[in-house]
């Protein structure tokens, strides 16, 4: 059997599934369905009895739910700090346990606007720590109205195009 610690996980040990080989580097190991083995220990997580670990909360944030602490956060009405200190400190809130656990599931089970949500909060992650759009343009097509951010270096090739 294999130990699986991926996420600082301790208590998840792997019957099959796997294939361990010897490179110059030392031993390696290929899971044959990552995707697969994640949902199945988070499906584990969520039905266990009792109170979920702080490292386990973390597995399903960020291994199942792909969710960043601020993300989550938003989620479930609190700042990131305070998911910071949930998976810092060993008392997780009922609450959080079980909104997380629910909010799993859902998404696990394929709730198409609890995905579209998150993918949401993804985008809007990645878009604070890309470029930022300096303009708002808002066109008129027939009777609706559609809004595109405009970065800023798009913004100033178009304002030379314009000029020149």
């Amino acid at each position: 059997m294999y130990h699986y610690t991926d996420g600082g996980l301790r208590n998840v040990w792997l019957a099959n599934g796997y294939t361990v080989r010897q490179t110059p580097y030392g031993e390696a190991v290929s899971f044959h369905d990552l995707e697969g083995l994640t949902q199945a220990i988070c499906t584990a997580l969520v039905r266990k009895p009792r109170a979920l670990t702080r490292t386990e909360f973390r597995y399903l944030r960020a291994s199942g739910l792909l969710l960043s602490q601020a993300a989550l956060g938003s989620a479930l009405g609190v700042d990131a700090q305070t998911v910071a200190r949930w998976e810092k400190d060993a008392h997780i809130p009922k609450m959080a346990d079980k909104l997380i656990r629910l909010t799993y599931l859902e998404h696990a089970n394929g709730n198409v606007r609890l995905k579209s949500a998150f993918e949401t909060l993804r985008a809007v992650e990645r878009a604070m720590h890309g470029p930022q759009p300096s303009r708002v343009i808002v066109e008129s097509r027939g009777e609706q109205w559609d809004a595109r951010l405009e970065a800023a270096d798009e913004a100033a090739e178009e304002a030379v195009g314009a000029c020149g």
